[in-house]
């Protein structure tokens, strides 16, 4: 009801298994590299969201990966197979740090840094990478990726007109929400 349907299904949700494919014993513990403690808690936050961790296990993106250089995607999937499929106790998480700037160019390894700020950043830069590969994607179309159907959403605004009382809806897609909690 007032959104448009999406051109093409990116990913289609019936493929998201919300549980654990395979029982996974805790992974790897994640050494602090610098002050990347608010870039470790967001690693863990994101490897033990089933989801996506059984997605990044899966290698589907990887497999079909084009892109040159930096892929927060390819980076993830290496990172969540090294902690959970590891017989290590604790990793380095090397690769995410060395590629700081480009998921956000106010971060650096050392210097401490917002989780929440962060986790904005890393999110945004896993659906650029799973929107790299489509070009020419209609906005309705780019809610349906991997990323948007398991951390987004949608804001709903209503306006009411006060002579006539006609309605109009409109949505607006997020991938975060900052709540004020008191």
């Amino acid at each position: 009801e007032g959104m448009s349907l999406p051109q093409r299904i990116l990913f289609p949700p019936e493929e998201i298994c919300m549980d654990w494919l395979h029982r996974q014993r805790p992974g790897a513990g994640l050494c602090n590299l610098g002050s990347t403690c608010y870039i470790n808690v967001i690693l863990q936050c994101l490897t033990y969201t089933p989801p996506l961790a059984n997605y990044l296990l899966s290698r589907d993106h990887s497999q079909l990966c084009h892109h040159q250089g930096f892929c927060m995607m390819c980076i993830m999937e290496a990172h969540v197979r090294k902690v959970l499929c590891s017989s290590a106790n604790v990793i380095w998480p090397r690769a995410v740090v060395r590629d700081l700037k480009f998921i956000g160019e106010e971060f650096e390894p050392d210097m401490a840094g917002d989780a929440y700020e962060f986790l904005r950043r890393a999110l945004e830069a896993m659906q650029r990478a799973c929107l790299s590969e489509s070009r020419d994607v209609d906005i309705s179309s780019q809610t349906t990726t991997i990323i948007h159907q398991i951390f987004g959403g949608f804001l709903k605004s209503r306006v009411t007109c006060l002579r006539c009382q006609a309605v109009s809806d409109s949505y607006k897609a997020f991938l975060h929400v900052l709540l004020d909690i008191k």
